[in-house]
């Protein structure tokens, strides 16, 4: 039988996120195709990851609350990837250096009804940062430090990484790390998990 709330990503920090908040969960890697449609905008990509991610198990566990998450950066209009090398992460951050990035971390959470249909939910926290002006000996340490090559945009601002930005702006601080945890915590009171209640 299925656990009553399962966190629909493969991420670690997505999981350590929702760890956070002291309920019960489990964890299950949905197998969608990630790959962007021609012209869909970031915020629309987020959205219909998440949604994806979310439809899916709720179809294939009709007894639990699923949680989508899905991120998806911009930098001079270019989608913010994950690199798969050192290299690839310090040319990354060479590019983006002096330049502001925007970040939609979209938010679905899914029920099967009785009648098969989903109840659904949906939010997108939009995060705004800009990177200072940095030199490739500050990008190299940090990238040699911080081992950023699982993150989109190749840093974490969890860590290290906060040293390299100007500012960062959103209502939700949580959600640049995958996972945003004020819109996840009002609707999964909504769905009668509260994290506050005994």
């Amino acid at each position: 039988m299925s656990h009553p709330l399962i966190l629909g990503s493969s991420s670690r920090y997505r999981a350590k996120a929702m760890q956070t908040l002291g309920l019960s969960f489990e964890q299950i890697a949905p197998n969608i195709d990630e790959t962007p449609q021609l012209g869909e905008a970031p915020q629309a990509l987020a959205l219909r990851l998440a949604r994806t991610k979310a439809s899916d198990l709720a179809a294939k566990h009709p007894t639990s609350l699923v949680i989508g998450s899905d991120q998806v950066g911009v930098c001079k209009h270019r989608l913010l990837k994950k690199p798969k090398t050192v290299p690839q992460a310090i040319e990354l951050l060479r590019q983006n250096a002096g330049n502001v990035a925007t970040f939609y971390t979209a938010l679905v959470l899914a029920r099967s009804l009785p009648n098969n249909d989903l109840l659904t939910t949906e939010d997108v926290c939009i995060t705004t940062l800009k990177f200072r002006e940095l030199s490739l000996e500050q990008i190299s340490r940090y990238v040699i430090e911080d081992q950023p090559l699982d993150s989109a945009g190749a840093f974490k601002a969890e860590s290290l990484g906060i040293t390299l930005f100007e500012y960062i702006r959103a209502d939700d601080p949580s959600a640049l790390i995958g996972l945003p945890l004020i819109a996840l915590t009002r609707r999964l009171s909504e769905f009668g998990f509260d994290p506050l209640s005994s």
